[in-house]
């Protein structure tokens, strides 16, 4: 891998475990600035204390709520305040609601947390960003987005496929990212099935964690940190990653009027298109 520009920043969601924070480890280990976003105030820190035990720096941190828009908001605030440019914004925080919730904002879980609000984030921070790292999953083969209603999920709800929609978002965000901002690279990769807390609230996902041959964190990171390294004139612009291949999605999820049909109802859901 290469290392493209030397000391470079790198702003990771929902890495206060799992890949986010393996991937900030790895990031900083290769001499990139790493700037940890999460949640949870306790976790954050800990996270950064095992930032700075490997490279001897601590991070940066900032603390946001993705089920709250208003957090998703104020967090770009704060790091258009800090940050003249940014590197690299890997778009990483996730969640898997196991029963159906609604937001502050009135959207299901899963997509709020998984696209609606990293959408939101890239896009206040677009003039700032020279690259978008998005983690979906090969679940989005099981998603049923429909942009005309995403909350479509709420109805019958099943966490798996609610959880699939949001990745089907992912992937379809990502490539219409990088047809609506040329000058932005932008990609999409499955991490594969990895061990991390996700879904530690269910039983069954949680024994299933501890029985099943899933990747650990490191591994699932691994695709995160070369699309974040690689050479852009090596990868396909908007393109969908896995094991550091290029792969492509399931059909609907490589359907451009479907993409910019997303992208319209997106931003009208999160406030941008007045």
């Amino acid at each position: 891998m290469e290392d493209l520009t030397g000391r470079r920043l790198v702003v990771v969601t929902g890495a206060s475990s799992g890949i986010g924070l393996a991937a900030a480890v790895e990031l900083a280990r290769r001499g990139d600035r790493v700037v940890l976003v999460g949640r949870d105030p306790a976790r954050l820190q800990a996270a950064a204390e095992r930032v700075r035990e490997t490279v001897g720096e601590r991070p940066e941190l900032f603390r946001a709520d993705f089920a709250s828009l208003d957090d998703v908001r104020r967090l770009a605030e704060q790091l258009r305040a800090a940050y003249d440019r940014i590197d690299v914004l890997a778009n990483n925080a996730g969640a898997i609601a196991l029963q159906p919730l609604r937001t502050v904002d009135g959207y299901e879980m899963s997509i709020q947390a998984n696209h609606l609000a990293p959408f939101l984030l890239t896009n206040l921070l677009a003039d700032r960003l020279g690259r978008i790292v998005v983690t979906a999953s090969g679940a989005h083969r099981f998603g049923r987005l429909d942009p005309d209603d995403l909350n479509r999920s709420l109805r019958g709800y099943q966490p798996a496929g609610a959880y699939g929609t949001s990745k089907q978002a992912n992937v379809l965000f990502a490539a219409e990212a990088s047809r609506r901002w040329p000058d932005i690279a932008a990609y999409s990769f499955h991490p594969g099935v990895v061990r991390t807390r996700f879904g530690n609230e269910s039983r069954i996902v949680a024994l299933g964690m501890r029985l099943l041959p899933f990747r650990s964190a490191e591994k699932g990171a691994e695709t995160l940190v070369w699309l974040a390294n690689q050479d852009r004139s090596r990868l396909v612009d908007g393109g969908y990653y896995v094991d550091r291949r290029l792969r492509r999605p399931y059909r609907k999820a490589a359907d451009p009027q479907l993409a910019a049909r997303l992208w319209a109802a997106s931003a009208r859901a999160v406030g941008l298109d007045g």
